[in-house]
């Protein structure tokens, strides 16, 4: 007979999944700065690189709460998010499409960032956890911040300048 699995359970595997997803995303954010050709999609990468390391501190400190070690747990979702961003950076690497490519595979991330966070946020409520969930809400809003500065980026400049060159 299968074990029986409740909220808490979910809670930890989904938490070493976005811990996993974290640790792959600060690793891709240099390539994506170096691959961006808009100064400002740069250094939004480049900052965002920064943010992230302080997020995943902060996941390091919601398994100190809960009493158990930092894993991560192979993330299938960020591994095939990040591959298509890079796919873009080969297969638009120098062109003027480049940019707008890259602002879509980085908002796809932090799409899924939202999702997942959000939902953590919610069961850690559920769960009576409200230290870890005021964690999860600190996070959950800079990945809303990330987003919409990106959609200001692309519908300001990056998405108009992949067209005007068409």
């Amino acid at each position: 007979m299968a074990t029986s699995k409740t909220l808490d359970d979910l809670f930890y595997e989904t938490l070493k999944d976005i811990y996993y997803a974290e640790r792959q995303i600060v690793k891709a954010l240099p390539k994506m700065a170096r691959g961006a050709q808009d100064p400002k999609l740069k250094a939004a990468f480049q900052t965002h690189r920064e943010e992230t390391e302080g997020q995943i501190e902060r996941l390091k400190q919601i398994f100190e709460i809960l009493g158990k070690r930092a894993q991560g747990k192979t993330c299938d979702a960020i591994e095939g998010i990040l591959s298509e961003g890079e796919e873009i950076l080969d297969e638009f690497k120098g062109t003027p499409a480049l940019d707008a490519g890259l602002l879509a595979a980085a908002q796809a991330v932090e799409h899924y960032e939202i999702s997942r966070y959000g939902t953590l946020r919610a069961w850690a409520l559920q769960l009576g956890m409200k230290d870890v969930a005021k964690l999860l809400d600190e996070t959950l809003q800079e990945e809303s911040s990330t987003d919409e500065l990106l959609t200001n980026l692309a519908e300001g400049a990056v998405n108009a300048a992949a067209k005007k060159a068409a």
